[in-house]
């Protein structure tokens, strides 16, 4: 016999910690459904982001590499996959609740540009300098999926999502957790990958910072994260061990230094800006070629508004092949009659 959705969340919020987001206390949706008998609100709200279009796209969309041929690079799904397991991981140990914790790390990302960063920095030239990843991950939950009627999440999640990145913290410990989860994640990954593109040998990180962090890949992660959990327990803050913040800090410089700037592993990124940037005037003059929902939102937002709505969305081989059709010619072979 199933319980009501009031016994179910009551039972789950009885483990949390009482700086947690409890289940019975969240906002709500601005469009109210009924409540679930066996889920709580942020479950239901993993589960949408999971079964999204959005959220599929991911798995095509760069991390770093642009469009990597090998099977083993990270794309922005896996990502958002490890990004969600160190913040579950921190949620646990901190005694916060896991599924808004979740429901966030799902989603953080799911505005994101093609060709990663280099996508990102293209919207701002050609439509709003102001343009960032994580209030257009905000505008696809809110405004794009499902045709345009959104997901209507709850409001804890659309804050943790919106929030993950930038100079505003979430309001709940939940999101300022994926905050430093994605941090976490993307340190350590993208220096893994940078080890398997040949850009970097693990013994190029300076010594001081493996003596502190640890020598490899997993050890760094829970080095990182044991850190957040001696510092935040029991506490209404999540923080990292000053000396543990001063070394990741210095190693994300040094991956800003080696890899995210060097002209090796971002080679191809100015030809990714100037591919969106051509996209974005070519629908700015032919709205009406865009797919049926963005060219419908032009009726009640700018042209620029939407078709930057539907560059974000692409993913990096859509880009590609949509640049390819409008302004590369293909060879003649003839007509077989």
């Amino acid at each position: 016999m199933a319980i009501s959705f009031e016994g179910y969340a009551s039972f789950a919020d009885s483990f949390l910690s009482p700086y947690a987001a409890k289940n019975i206390d969240c906002r709500g949706r601005d469009i109210p459904l009924p409540c679930s008998d066996n889920r709580t609100e942020y479950q239901r709200d993993r589960d949408r982001i999971i079964h999204c279009q959005s959220f599929r796209r991911l798995m095509n969309k760069t991390q770093v590499f642009l469009a990597p041929a090998g099977d083993h690079y990270r794309t922005r799904l896996t990502h958002t996959l490890e990004v969600t397991q160190i913040a579950r991981t921190l949620a646990r140990a901190l005694r916060l609740n896991e599924d808004l914790t979740e429901a966030i790390g799902l989603g953080h990302d799911l505005g994101h540009t093609p060709f990663g960063h280099a996508g990102e920095r293209a919207m701002r030239k050609c439509f709003d300098p102001t343009f960032a990843h994580y209030k257009q991950s905000l505008r696809v939950v809110e405004v794009l999926e499902r045709g345009g009627e959104g997901l209507n999440l709850t409001w804890e999640v659309r804050d943790g999502i919106v929030n993950h990145a930038g100079d505003d913290r979430a309001a709940t410990l939940e999101g300022v957790l994926v905050k430093f989860a994605d941090r976490i994640a993307y340190i350590n990954h993208d220096i893994d990958d940078a080890c398997r593109a040949g850009i970097l040998r693990p013994d190029d990180i300076p010594e001081e910072l493996r003596d502190v962090l640890g020598q490899g890949h997993g050890e760094r992660i829970n080095t990182m994260v044991n850190s957040i959990i001696r510092s935040s327990e029991g506490k209404p803050e999540i923080t990292m061990e000053p000396h543990i913040l001063e070394a990741t800090e210095a190693l994300r410089t040094f991956l800003f230094e080696r890899v995210y700037f060097n002209p090796v592993a971002k080679s191809q990124e100015s030809k990714s800006e100037a591919l969106l940037i051509r996209l974005f005037d070519y629908y700015v003059s032919h709205p009406d070629k865009m797919p049926g929902l963005y060219y419908k939102n032009t009726e009640r937002e700018s042209v620029e508004r939407c078709v930057c709505d539907f560059l974000s969305g692409m993913t990096d081989r859509y880009a590609i092949e949509t640049y390819r059709a409008l302004y590369i010619p293909e060879v003649w072979r003839g007509i077989n009659v």
